[in-house]
């Protein structure tokens, strides 16, 4: 964005979380000690880098504390859009 005195304003399109109610759970992942979000995406979504789509199906908005409880169930959502 432009301001009028013609300085850049960058900023990022903010992000509306999806309604983990509405999305379909294709596993249930036990979290074990010393499991590691990235490592569980890595095994069930096949990208380390998509520990965000197990937060979003979890309702999490701190995901350290996804793993913190071993025993825990996770939900694994599908793809969604």
């Amino acid at each position: 964005m432009q301001t009028e005195d013609e300085k850049t304003i960058r900023y990022k399109k903010r992000r509306f979380l999806p309604l983990a109610e509405k999305m379909q759970i294709q596993y249930m992942v036990n979290v074990i000690a010393k499991d590691r979000l990235d490592n569980i995406s890595a095994k069930t979504i096949s990208d380390p880098e998509h520990y965000w789509r197990i937060c979003d199906a979890n309702n999490a908005m701190h995901p350290e504390e996804l793993v913190l409880t071993p025993g825990r169930m996770l939900k694994i959502a599908t793809l969604w859009n």
